[in-house]
């Protein structure tokens, strides 16, 4: 019998797999993702006026700076 743990954790594992990290960019936009920073942000940047908080720019540039070796 198949338990939901089985499931949550094959489908976590394909998801990691699919969405590796390619730097540091990626990996501190999972964390602020799961910890709700990311959304604190995009929600501030609404209330300001503003149309986009920068976050894609800044990780791309990350990325490139701190790439993850393969």
């Amino acid at each position: 019998m198949i338990t939901l743990f089985r499931v949550v954790t094959y489908l976590k594992f394909n998801y990691m797999q699919k969405n590796k990290s390619r730097g540091l960019g990626d990996s501190i936009d999972r964390f602020t993702r799961a910890t709700g920073i990311k959304s604190l942000v995009q929600l501030g940047t609404q209330v300001a006026g503003k149309k986009d908080c920068g976050c894609n720019k800044r990780k791309d540039k990350l990325n490139k700076m701190f790439p993850y070796k393969k």
